[in-house]
């Protein structure tokens, strides 16, 4: 029963192969995101996390510094 349906009357031989590129492809696309944000939080760090308390005032009113700390708790979830 099994091989029948890994069969599929002859079309497994391309419905399979096809399925398992495309997960291979999500995977890498995944990984290579996951580890970018990695990068880029890091760099931020970096960047913000030696600042005095009037820089740090000033950079939480920047509309970008907003939308990374927003990236980073939808990341942590």
């Amino acid at each position: 029963m099994i091989l029948e349906f890994l069969h599929m009357n002859g079309y497994g031989y391309y419905v399979l192969p096809s399925f398992l590129f495309t997960l291979v492809c999500f995977l890498g696309l995944y990984i290579i995101t996951k580890s970018q944000l990695s990068k880029e939080q890091n760099k931020f760090n970096v960047k913000f996390g030696e600042l005095n308390s009037e820089q740090v005032k000033e950079a939480k009113k920047q509309k970008i510094y907003k939308e990374i700390i927003a990236t980073e708790t939808l990341s942590r979830i």
